[in-house]
């Protein structure tokens, strides 16, 4: 294996000022004049302002990239700031595109920070793609990682991979036209999203915060090194990082030799799929609002509630008088002889997305008045409980 040639051509002369910011970089044989004027010509996006997107952003800036792009639709809230150390406290409610372009302008003012608040969407992100020469993706959502790996293979572009949950990590390199022959794309590792629910997101298994910087701060070196051609990039090879064992490891990724080529981009929501179709069917007519459930337990007959959620969430806050018994004990059916029979049972979760879930496995075992409340603890929280702290 050998380097891959650099994205882009070098700028042109660094003034006297950059010569000074950049002189660390400068006396690295690999990397030199030279490869600092392709840093500084370079034009990267980069997907999300968040946990790895911070340690990304604020590394590409430092080291030179000329162009960086920012694509997030999202505003700053107080559970960000745990590791995404782009952001402040003085950032809470503001969008996370104008935070981090502010930091960025304090780290260093020769970057040009373009802001795209916008949700990643089929119809403009192979044009969005192509304004680049290279993107990052450190989302944390199945649909969007496809539609990422779909538009970069129509636009032409590499694209840097990072993952993080809880005590792990996982970084690669994808580049479906690669000039050496090594065409790698996202589909080659996952050829199919996992079943809806299987994998928790971080808001609801959670993630070390450092585990960002870890991360975020491969991707930002695989950045750099496609950029001036130098080194072995983690194409074809998916680095996994175990924060508790301090282990690197990687794997190899070949070419799925089933896969198909990708002509267009699809629906991404439909292909990954939020909930069941089970679950989905359960839903329909028996959800009902926090309010709704509100009166509920107010009522003469209350129902009986039951929390869905893991013992670690049901610590952090819990509405009065629920039960706690896990989604996974009443999908796997342990619990179903511990769920009351002589009332009507209401199930919620954080979002509703699991409660949803847990909804269809009661209907399926015979529980047919059984309901889940929309929008779960959050939306609890949020129009019944506004002092319940939220996480």
């Amino acid at each position: 294996m050998s380097s891959l040639p650099p994205l882009v051509e070098p700028a042109a002369e660094l003034t006297r000022d950059e010569v000074a910011r950049y002189s660390r970089h400068l006396i690295i044989p690999d990397v030199g004049m030279t490869g600092q004027r392709r840093l500084k010509n370079a034009k990267v996006l980069v997907m999300g302002a968040g946990g790895l997107g911070s340690p990304t952003l604020l590394y590409l800036a430092a080291a030179g990239v000329g162009t960086i792009g920012i694509v997030d639709f999202d505003v700053v809230d107080t559970s960000n700031l745990q590791r995404q150390i782009i952001h402040g406290v003085h950032d809470v409610g503001r969008l996370k595109t104008e935070s981090a372009r502010d930091r960025i302008r304090e780290i260093n003012p020769f970057v040009d920070v373009r802001l795209h608040n916008q949700r990643l969407e089929p119809g403009d992100a192979v044009e969005l793609f192509a304004q680049y020469d290279l993107i990052l993706d450190g989302t944390d959502n199945f649909s969007t990682r496809y539609l990422v790996n779909d538009a970069a293979i129509l636009a032409g572009k590499p694209y840097v991979w990072g993952s993080i949950f809880r005590f792990e990590g996982q970084v690669s390199v994808f580049w479906e036209g690669a000039p050496d022959g090594r065409g790698i794309n996202y589909r080659d590792l996952y050829p199919q999203a996992p079943p809806p629910g299987l994998v928790p997101s971080c808001s609801e298994g959670g993630v070390l915060g450092i585990l960002c910087a870890s991360i975020g701060s491969i991707m930002g070196t695989e950045a750099i090194k496609l950029i001036c051609g130098i080194g072995e990039p983690l194409l074809g090879r998916l680095m996994v990082y175990d924060a508790l064992d301090m282990t690197y490891r990687t794997v190899r990724i070949r070419k799925d030799p089933a896969g198909e080529p990708v002509t267009g981009l699809i629906d991404y929501d439909a292909f990954c799929g939020v909930v069941t179709d089970e679950a989905a069917a359960a839903a329909a007519g028996s959800t009902l609002t926090p309010e709704e459930v509100d009166a509920a337990l107010h009522s003469a007959e209350p129902p009986a509630l039951v929390d869905v959620r893991e013992p670690v969430e049901f610590e952090i806050n819990r509405i009065d008088g629920a039960q706690l018994i896990p989604k996974d004990d009443i999908v796997s059916g342990r619990a179903l002889g511990d769920l009351p029979h002589d009332r009507p049972i209401v199930l919620y979760c954080k979002t509703g997305i699991r409660s949803a879930e847990a909804l269809a496995a009661l209907k399926k075992a015979g529980f047919a008045d059984a309901t889940h409340m929309q929008g779960g603890i959050v939306a609890w929280a949020a129009r019944v409980d506004p002092a319940m702290p939220v996480y």
